[in-house]
This record gives C-alpha cells, structure tokens and sequence, in this order.
C-alpha cells in the first residue's frame, strides 16, 4: 500500500491495518453479511442471483452495521464512523471503485468496499473527494456520482482483491449441488454434503443453508447424525477441536477453523499408499483414501477433549 501526503487518510488507513494487519476481520465482516443476507438456513439460498434487487441494495447498510460492530467505530459527525477523529462515509459497491458518492461527502474520506462471493474476493480502499476525483454530475435525482477514472486511480486500496472466506457451494461443481439438495429430509442432506465436498472447510452457514433446520449442527454428531451414518463408508468429519485438528493436518487435509468441519474418506494404511500422510488412530495408521481403495468402516476420531 503506498500512502498518499493526506494526513487524515494516512491515519484511518494505519487504524484499519493497526486493527486488522491481515485483513482477516474484515474478510469475517463480508462473509457474515453475505450470510445473512442469504439467510440459507430458512431460504436454501447460497448464491448472490437468488438475491432480491431490494436485498442486494441492503448489503452496504448491512455491512456498514457489521464493520462497526467488529471494530468498534465511533458515530461520525457528517458522516457513518469516525475514525481516528477523522470522519468516513462507508460505500459498497458491486463492482470495484464504482461507489454512489453522495453531494454531503464532499471533502471526506469515503471507505469503499468491494467484495465478490463469485470470485471470493474483496478489497478495500480509501480515498478524499474531491470535484477533481470525480465523474460529471448526470442530473441524478439524489445528486449522486461515481468516480471518474482518475478518482478510480487515485484510490489507496488498503487491502485488494484479498480473499473472502468460502461458500463451499459455490466452489463444488454444480452436479454435487444438485445431488446434495435432491433429498427432501435435511439429514440426508448434510450426509451428502460430506460425501461430495470432502477436503474442502465446510462452515456453519453451509450446513445450516443445507439442513434447513433449526437444530443444523445436530446433524453433523455423532450420535445419529452425519459422522455416525457416513462412518460404515469410512467417511470422518473432523470439527474445529484441537485434537481434531492435530488428525487432519498430520493427514495433509485442511485445518478446521472455528465453526467450520472438514470430512475425508480413510483406509488402513497399506503398501501401495507409499509415503502419503498418515495418522494413528485407534492403534492403527489411516491414510486418506485413494480412489481404489475400497470402502471400510472409518476409525473413531479423538476425544472432543484431548
């Protein structure tokens, strides 16, 4: 990020990194709000074009409430959050850069969001306006404008085109999908999740989006759900416990984060499976199954406590 001579910018710009060095927190503020715009757990719906126009035009103000809950922004004076002292307009736009810059934000710094669940991406830049950064007024009925080229130039992108927590069902091919919504009973469902989408972070939002049920992450225990049914095809799910993640790295699989689960098929480690990752697991060594090996009764994963 290279800062401009603004003062003001360079301060809100050194509170976002100070808050948020990776980027990681406001990457969690997107993908919360895509979620509860989609609302999957009473809709199904996962992806943006199932959206209502009115919903789609809710997510600024949505991720506007969002980014001041996780970070604490004061109320601005003219403008959505004062940071640093220094008073910031918050915009989203669908497309990068392309932000509705009202006539009151003249001389203020504008936050500008894009994010992208398609392409599961975001970024976020800053910039001051000023007539010099932006398009001529159309005549619009709100006086709004975007930026003009140069405006699109001068922004400071404090993060860009950073990556948006996964919505795994835009990510499994599109005939998985469709075998996991087949079923009428949101049991089977989430069974045909884990079989289709293994090795891949599976978070909460898509399980409850899959279920369509109140009690969703029911469906994973292993006392009738999911773990317990896909356990005689050697199928494991591991969650976001320490011991279950210590398993799955120690097998090259990803790391379970909070509220996420991961499942992968599993064979008794055998001599053509050579030098693959292994880990130990009622006495025994486990490998992720390869696609020849044929289905056996996966082991029991560690205490929840260990």
């Amino acid at each position: 990020m290279t800062l401009p001579a603004d003062p003001e910018l360079r301060a809100v710009a050194a509170e976002l990194t100070r808050n948020d060095q990776d980027g990681a927190r406001t990457a969690k503020v997107l993908r919360r709000t895509y979620d509860m715009l989609l609302d999957g757990q009473h809709t199904g719906r996962y992806r943006w074009d199932q959206l209502y126009k009115t919903e789609k035009t809710h997510f600024g103000t949505l991720v506007e409430i969002n980014l001041q809950r996780e970070f604490g922004f004061a109320d601005g004076q003219a403008m959505d959050f004062a940071i640093q002292g220094v008073d910031v307009d918050c915009k989203y736009a669908q497309s990068t850069g392309d932000w509705m810059i009202p006539p009151e934000a003249m001389g203020h710094v504008i936050l500008g969001l894009w994010a992208s669940d398609d392409l599961g991406k975001w970024s976020l830049g800053l910039i001051r306006v000023t007539e010099g950064v932006l398009s001529p007024s159309r005549g619009n009925r709100d006086l709004k404008r975007r930026l003009s080229a140069a405006g699109k130039a001068a922004v400071t992108w404090v993060f860009r085109d950073q990556p948006l927590p996964e919505n795994a069902l835009l990510r499994i091919p599109a005939a998985d999908v469709q075998r996991i919504f087949e079923s009428r009973h949101g049991t089977k469902r989430v069974d045909m999740l884990f079989r289709v989408a293994q090795g891949r972070r599976i978070s909460r939002a898509v399980i409850a989006t899959v279920a369509q049920q109140e009690d969703y992450m029911k469906r994973i225990r292993g006392n009738g759900g999911s773990r317990t049914s896909l356990r005689p095809e050697g199928i494991v799910i591991f969650g976001q416990y320490d011991s279950h993640g210590r398993v799955a790295q120690a097998l090259g699989l990803p790391v379970p984060g909070p509220g996420e689960s991961v499942s992968a098929r599993l064979a008794s480690r055998a001599a053509h499976h050579g030098d693959r990752p292994f880990a130990v697991l009622d006495g025994h060594p486990w490998v992720v199954a390869l696609p020849g090996d044929p289905p056996e009764p996966a082991p029991l994963l560690p205490d929840i406590k260990e």
